[in-house]
């Protein structure tokens, strides 16, 4: 064999081999957009009958004192000036904020708590007197636990289940899995307020879809002209041209789903899809000029003006009827390293008869029973004041070791606390509850098997919970 049939006898092995790859690589190419448009696809849910058809999540931003509202025990009264002792803190990380302190002295409540309620719950009855009304419709549960003491990693760990960024928020694991209750509105809508000072950013991944599909992200209303922003019409635009520029558009849309199979394109054809019948249920929905007075007395004065906390709770009662499965209103400023009596004070006033007001609402509407409602926030604060304790003055710092949320309807028990901390609320003594135990109970709720429903992303199959053994506190429920 001479030299010239080698060489040929090469080119022609690489070029079959690399034929072979070359075919081979096509052949994935196309079925790797089938297989994530199939992925795409929510798993056959519930998994059980369920309890609950939809959450309205009361997120207080910036993490609410639990030992100011609803941890107390009559012996901080005596602890009150005292130093932590070190076996309580017992090494446990610190922020940055009080890292260099020297002293930790403890602070007692500045304010009123009586047991309230058929089970005698303590309950700062200063502050917070509408949710004390309803002490025997919710349950308080005074163990929640996470690892996270800042700000930005605590708020995406209890609303995506991780302190990654790019990871679901629990609104938008809801919309992919059960889907929304209305045709003309979205699954998961989010509002916010703020309260007398605006605390820590709120950013948009916090109610993102991540590697979800992207029309299960939260629909963020506001409470302006445009409660959802470019959603109008421009002028000279009308329903019926709109309509025709939608269909026109759908049309090209799914030509391009057809040639490449990218999942992502059939939703942006459901989103446009959406947001046009947006334009007609939107108004009406968020119009409460038709309310009548003893609703709004119910909610209390601030539920007129638009924007506030109250006007949003009267907002979320009006979403649940009209179908939108997931509604989480944020409402910043609960981030008190300072002045916290008087700004305390000022933030409860603001969220304490809304909220209240809101599950009674709920449950004489009949809605109660299958709406699972929250109040809490992303950790609490320390017993120990940040920076100088005076005779009426004090602040807190993070605190994730232990803090209170309480809940109530969709299949949780009303009229219960669980869960114990120690003198010091401090510590966790019995029945710790991890924000993803949470999270797996509220799924529960919904019918849903938090370890069975996954995504499959990157090789691996995520879920909200996360990779680590959770459970669902089976004795909160019903």
């Amino acid at each position: 064999m001479n030299t010239d049939h080698i060489l040929q006898s090469m080119n022609r092995r690489n070029f079959l081999g690399r034929s072979c790859s070359l075919l081979g690589g096509a052949a994935l190419s196309s079925l790797l957009p089938r297989q994530a448009a199939a992925a795409s696809l929510p798993p056959p849910l519930p998994h059980f009958a369920a309890k609950a058809k939809r959450v309205i999540y009361l997120f207080m931003a910036g993490g609410p004192s639990h030992i100011d509202m609803f941890d107390y025990k009559p012996a901080m009264q005596e602890l009150h000036g005292t130093e932590l002792p070190d076996s309580i803190r017992n090494g446990q990380r610190i922020t940055g904020m009080t890292s260099d302190q020297t002293s930790f002295p403890c602070v007692a409540p500045m304010f009123n708590f009586e047991r309230v309620g058929e089970r005698g719950t303590w309950m700062n009855t200063d502050l917070l007197p509408h949710t004390a009304s309803i002490a025997d419709k919710i349950g308080i549960i005074r163990t929640m636990n996470t690892e996270a003491i800042n700000h930005d990693p605590a708020i995406t760990y209890i609303n995506t289940g991780t302190q990654q960024f790019g990871r679901p928020s629990m609104g938008a694991w809801m919309s992919y899995g059960l889907g929304s209750l209305s045709n003309d509105l979205p699954s998961y809508v989010v509002m916010i307020s703020v309260g007398k000072k605006p605390g820590q950013a709120l950013y948009a991944r916090l109610w993102g879809s991540g590697f979800l599909p992207s029309q299960h992200q939260g629909v963020q209303f506001r409470s302006g002209n445009e409660p959802v922003l470019y959603l109008n019409d421009p002028k000279g635009i009308d329903r019926n041209l709109r309509r025709n520029m939608l269909d026109g558009l759908g049309s090209l849309n799914q030509q391009r789903f057809q040639r490449v199979g990218d999942p992502e394109i059939q939703a942006r054809i459901s989103q446009y899809e959406m947001a046009f019948r947006m334009q007609a249920s939107v108004p009406d929905l968020m119009d409460t000029k038709e309310e009548p007075d003893h609703i709004h007395d119910l909610y209390g004065p601030e539920s007129r003006d638009k924007g506030t906390f109250a006007a949003n709770c009267i907002l979320a009662r009006r979403m649940a009827e009209s179908g939108i499965r997931f509604v989480q209103l944020f409402h910043r400023g609960w981030d008190q390293h300072g002045d916290l009596p008087k700004d305390l004070a000022h933030n409860c006033k603001s969220v304490d008869q809304p909220a209240a007001a809101l599950v009674k609402d709920l449950e004489q509407r009949g809605l109660l029973d299958d709406t699972v409602v929250i109040f809490g926030g992303e950790f609490g604060r320390t017993i120990y004041s940040q920076g100088k304790l005076t005779k009426d003055n004090h602040g807190r710092d993070h605190h994730g070791r232990c803090f209170s949320t309480w809940v109530a309807g969709g299949g949780f028990k009303p009229g219960f606390d669980y869960g114990e901390t120690d003198d010091f609320a401090y510590n966790i003594v019995k029945d710790p509850v991890h924000i993803n135990d949470f999270n797996a109970t509220v799924l529960n709720n919904l019918g849903i098997d938090h370890e069975r429903f996954t995504y499959r992303h990157q090789g691996l199959d995520s879920r909200l919970t996360g990779v680590e053994k959770r459970r669902v506190v089976t004795e909160i429920l019903r």
